[in-house]
């Protein structure tokens, strides 16, 4: 699945969350506990990326953060965990890392991330494209792109529009979008939705928000926007 090399995932002894995802992703990681230990565990071919906690060791998790910055071989990829109360801090950090995911996290939104920053590492098979007219997803590294546009796409958003970019043309009711999409009863009903539909319009701009058709009194179908298929 990858040619990526080892991640450098603070603190050294992760939580079995952490530690599970990034085994079952496929990504080889090695704990650091110090910048003595970045560079006495460090590979021959250098650190390929971080995962660093700054939840319950905020103070830790950004001193190692500098750490991975002020090498002489500096780390360029390091996705930072941090809390919901931690997002101010983000600002004042900006150039300690390139991603960041909110903990307490879901498997499957760090993977996304992991995927969406190592994307020049992994080996895309032609079966993880999806492509619709000018729409162009990649469901190994989570990447979006209309008509070679960028789409900057919460995980959510991506995945919703990626399950209706592989059923063209079907109607599906808000209910089955919410089960098959989120996976559970999810708070806020029907209405989550609908605002996910609304904000994925709005990013395909206005010319192919259309693509996605409202079926009134039923639902949702993904179908023509003016590019031709």
């Amino acid at each position: 699945m990858t040619t990526l090399g080892f991640l450098a995932v603070y603190p050294d002894h992760p939580t079995v969350e952490l530690a599970r995802t990034l085994d079952l992703s496929g990504y080889p990681w090695k704990g650091v506990s110090s910048a003595d230990t970045l560079t006495r565990l460090e590979p021959a071919d250098g650190w390929a990326g971080a995962v660093i906690m700054c939840d319950d060791d905020p103070e830790g998790g950004w001193a190692m953060c500098r750490a991975l910055r002020r090498r002489d071989r500096p780390v360029q990829r390091v996705l930072v965990v941090v809390t919901g109360a931690q997002l101010a801090d983000l600002e004042l950090r900006d150039d300690l890392f390139d991603d960041f995911c909110l903990s307490p996290f879901h498997p499957r939104e760090l993977d996304a991330r992991l995927r969406h920053l190592f994307f020049t590492h992994l080996t895309v098979k032609p079966e993880s494209l999806i492509e619709y007219g000018g729409l162009r997803l990649n469901t190994e590294t989570y990447q979006a792109s209309f008509g070679g546009r960028p789409l900057d796409l919460t995980y959510m958003e991506y995945e919703l529009l990626k399950f209706l970019a592989q059923n063209p043309g079907k109607v599906f009711t808000r209910e089955t979008l919410l089960s098959r999409v989120w996976g559970y009863e999810y708070f806020g009903g029907a209405r989550t939705v609908d605002v996910h539909i609304r904000r994925l319009r709005a990013k395909l701009g206005e010319e192919h928000a259309h693509l996605i058709e409202t079926v009134r009194s039923v639902g949702y179908r993904f179908g023509q926007s003016k590019w031709s298929v």
